[in-house]
């Protein structure tokens, strides 16, 4: 898993929520993909996801092109 991509969740992650201390991040291989897990205080869940999910689109349409720009496939899931 490429640290840069892990950064750049949690950069945009900070940038979005109340509470950035609270910010956890897990990343792994799960065969041809690499999956960003991103788990945020309870509170700061509706500024990452948005309204209808319009923020978590974004943060995944931004990851996944960060992800062609390394020959690489990318998944952001967000936690509960």
């Amino acid at each position: 898993m490429p640290a840069d991509a892990r950064a750049l969740v949690e950069l945009m992650a900070k940038a979005l929520t109340d509470k950035p201390a609270e910010i956890e991040i897990d990343a792994f291989d799960d065969g041809p993909e690499h999956v960003v897990e991103l788990g945020v205080a309870e509170e700061d869940m509706g500024r990452v996801i948005g309204k209808s999910g319009r923020t978590a689109r974004a943060l995944r349409t931004i990851l996944g092109a960060a992800g062609r720009k390394a020959d690489k496939q990318f998944v952001l899931d967000i936690l509960d």
